[in-house]
């Protein structure tokens, strides 16, 4: 005979029963999940590889070179920085560009004299003329 307000011993079986196969199924799921992200970052690791593998640096050195002035659009393209953990090493691009910028503004301020320079020598070459001629025939 069944007691009042309490299920049948086979109903509470039944409910562990598939508790623990519910919670297996679970378990199960995460482990096939981990072992396919596990395959897919192998494989990523193995086609991608980690990158270009150089000895390190002694502290305080940098790999960044940059050829005697002038500096070319080659020499700016071939320019490599040596990378760290949260991307490039900022004194070495900060170095790289202040050097570039003192290379812009030395070339500007000669382009700018050598400008000075050709007006001056056409206004002194018109003042010679006296008649405001070019020269042509």
């Amino acid at each position: 005979m069944v007691a009042r307000g309490r299920a049948p011993v086979s109903a509470l079986g039944g409910e562990r029963r598939a508790t623990i196969c519910a919670v297996a199924s679970a378990l199960i799921y995460v482990v096939i999940v981990l072992a396919v992200a596990a395959v897919v970052y192998l494989l990523a690791v193995l086609v991608f590889g980690r990158g270009e593998e150089l000895e390190p640096l002694r502290p305080g050195a940098t790999p960044t070179r940059l050829p005697p002035p002038p500096v070319t659009g080659h020499d700016v393209r071939s320019l490599r920085f040596q990378q760290v953990f949260r991307g490039y090493k900022a004194s070495e691009v900060d170095w790289a560009l202040d050097r570039l910028a003192d290379e812009l503004d030395d070339a500007r301020q000669r382009v700018a004299s050598l400008e000075q320079s050709l007006r001056e020598v056409e206004s002194s070459g018109r003042s010679r003329d006296g008649d405001g001629s070019t020269g042509r025939e």
